[in-house]
């Protein structure tokens, strides 16, 4: 009886141990490749990647957004934040979109939500690698512009975007594009929404297309446009060949063709 009790609780021990063994191996292996093995140098590609660089400037210090009638923004200056908060608290603030003393606006943490530990400590020491410099920049200001949109809530908080879409994901394809998922989700999302519909955020902005489009591209066109933002019939397509030439160019090859995969993939199963 014992001996019996003992082998099932074992082999109970041993099916649990494998299941979170496979559920860790599959969690490491869903992440950006490690294209390099120095960490910071893998941390600013992710972050590049990702749009840090894009919207905080090369140099991390921050940029100025403001918009007449709409507000004065300045996009934070990452190597005084860097040097303010702890790892983990870097890591709760770009994930969450709230600082210790106010919500942030205009940083897109609900893509973040499912970084995995690997790619957020390599952005994290990244960040750290930029010793502080430059100004700590002003508080936002929302003039008549910005007051008017959030009242009729076409514009919002970064913690309010994490609260609603936070734990959302685009169209599962399946294991075999889990990677093109992760990408997408911390990537493409920003524009295209989480179920990649497209759409058009507010009146003022231009439709962004479903990326389901993607299914027309041989895999050759598709790798041109993000590298050099040129779609086929050689056309520039506005936002989408700044943000590649910024940020897509510095996908690795295997990464590339695993965002191709996926998206066309999601085409065939969600049309």
């Amino acid at each position: 009886m014992r001996i019996s009790f003992i082998l099932s609780a074992a082999l109970l021990c041993s099916s649990a141990c494998t299941d979170q063994r496979e559920e860790v191996a599959s969690e490491r292996r869903i992440q950006f490749q490690r294209a390099s093995a120095d960490l910071v140098s893998h941390g600013k590609r992710v972050a590049d990647v990702l749009g840090c660089t894009g919207c905080h400037g090369s140099d991390l210090t921050g940029e100025d957004w403001s918009e007449p009638g709409f507000g004065k923004l300045w996009t934070a200056n990452l190597t005084r934040a860097a040097a303010r908060y702890s790892d983990e608290q870097l890591a709760d603030v770009i994930t969450s979109g709230v600082r210790p003393d106010r919500e942030l606006w205009e940083m897109p943490s609900h893509l973040f939500t499912h970084l995995t530990q690997e790619d957020m400590s390599a952005v994290i020491a990244y960040l750290r690698s930029t010793p502080p410099s430059g100004a700590v920049h002003p508080e936002p200001v929302f003039e008549e512009g910005a007051r008017r949109e959030i009242a009729a809530g076409t514009f919002t908080s970064s913690a309010a975007q994490v609260k609603k879409e936070g734990s959302a994901w685009p169209p599962d394809a399946g294991e075999p594009h889990a990677l093109g998922r992760y990408i997408v989700r911390g990537t493409c999302a920003e524009c295209h929404g989480m179920p990649l519909r497209g759409g058009q955020p507010n009146p003022e902005a231009k439709p962004r297309p479903d990326l389901r489009m993607v299914a027309s591209y041989e895999p050759e066109q598709f790798r041109r446009l993000l590298r050099t933002g040129i779609a086929p019939g050689d056309r520039e397509v506005s936002l989408m060949s700044e943000v590649a030439r910024g940020r897509y160019k510095h996908l690795t090859d295997a990464e590339l063709d695993a965002v191709y995969r996926y998206l066309k993939r999601v085409a065939e199963i969600d049309p």
